[in-house]
């Protein structure tokens, strides 16, 4: 951390980090906490030559990130993302869901589990990208049902103040992550940035969020990660498998949702193996307008909700609530 400061103006010549993670799948090794910090900070602050740049994103792709890596890139990544504030009398703890995927072949439905979570007084935040060509993202979707994106913490103050969903693009949130992250559409392929973007934590309190993953090797990773690097001042995480990536429940088959909370795995919710229930009526077109239509119908309980979204509110809305109250109690005892 204290290189990191003090090297903050200068180019960080990469090639001792490369030469560790560089060396293929069987090959390579993990950098320490301190080394992976002192990297990804440069990174972000582009220290790093686009040719060394290229190496790095893609020896992590190929090597996985290991446990101490993922939090020295966190502990970089701190300082390089904008601090939220609450506004004065909230009795829930907030909720953060990450939106990176969108639609591609089933509607895009995290928009109505943010609506559903903050329709019972939560407040919501919903972080991702305005538009990804081939996909329909959360974005479109809210400004097709006229909830404009926020561009300030004062504008996502202001809309948990009136109970609806605040929603930020990553290029407001972390404008150094967001770079990084948009370097897909030049290499291809993925990098560490579209891990650490679902993990971001854009409070100073407690809050609970929502994390989803793609791969079965991705729960016992980010799992292992959460179980050990989770303190109580950061809140709790639910984990669970992606609906086309994104964090909201399947309508059909209902995945597995587990809990993460100070060193405490919990599985709240089982995989259903077989439907055990009609799917809903959904969408007939994925476009935003369609989907935003439909969502409209549901809020306004002109069509149900769908029960497996249903069970994932309900579950958001507890932990938020209980949150809250450890946070308060906690306040309150120190105040004596």
């Amino acid at each position: 951390m204290n290189e990191q400061r003090q090297n903050r103006d200068q180019p960080l010549r990469a090639a001792r980090f490369i030469k560790e993670i560089g060396r293929g799948k069987d090959g390579a090794r993990d950098l320490s906490r301190q080394d992976a910090c002192s990297l990804f900070a440069a990174m972000l602050e582009q220290r790093v030559s686009d040719l060394e740049l290229g190496a790095i994103l893609l020896s992590m792709r190929i090597k996985g990130e290991s446990i101490d890596e993922l939090a020295g890139f966190m502990d970089a990544l701190a300082p390089a993302m904008l601090k939220l504030q609450l506004p004065p009398g909230l009795t829930a703890a907030p909720v953060v869901i990450p939106s990176y995927n969108g639609a591609r072949k089933k509607a895009n439905l995290t928009p109505l589990l943010a609506l559903l979570i903050a329709r019972e007084g939560i407040p919501v935040l919903v972080h991702g990208i305005a538009e990804d060509p081939g996909r329909v993202t959360s974005a479109e979707i809210f400004q097709a049902m006229d909830l404009q994106l926020c561009q300030s913490s004062q504008e996502v103050s202001q809309r948990f103040a009136a109970g609806v969903p605040a929603m930020m693009e990553l290029d407001y949130l972390s404008p150094a992550l967001h770079r990084l992250l948009m370097l897909r559409r030049i290499l291809g392929v993925r990098n560490s940035s579209h891990t650490l973007v679902k993990m971001l934590l854009p409070f100073d309190i407690p809050a609970l969020r929502l994390y989803s993953y793609t791969h079965p090797e991705y729960l016992q990773s980010l799992g292992h990660y959460f179980s050990t690097h989770l303190n109580q001042t950061q809140g709790e995480v639910l984990m669970m498998r992606g609906t086309e990536g994104e964090v909201v429940a399947n309508t059909g088959r209902a995945q597995q949702i587990d809990r993460f909370a100070q060193g405490v795995r919990e599985t709240l919710l089982e995989k259903q193996e077989l439907l055990t229930a009609t799917e809903p009526e959904l969408p007939e077109d994925i476009d935003a307008t369609s989907t935003a239509v439909w969502i409209h119908k549901v809020l306004n309980q002109e069509l149900p909700v769908p029960a497996n979204i249903a069970e994932q509110v309900r579950l958001c809305v507890s932990i938020s609530r209980r949150l809250h109250g450890l946070t308060a109690n906690a306040v309150e005892y120190l105040a004596q």
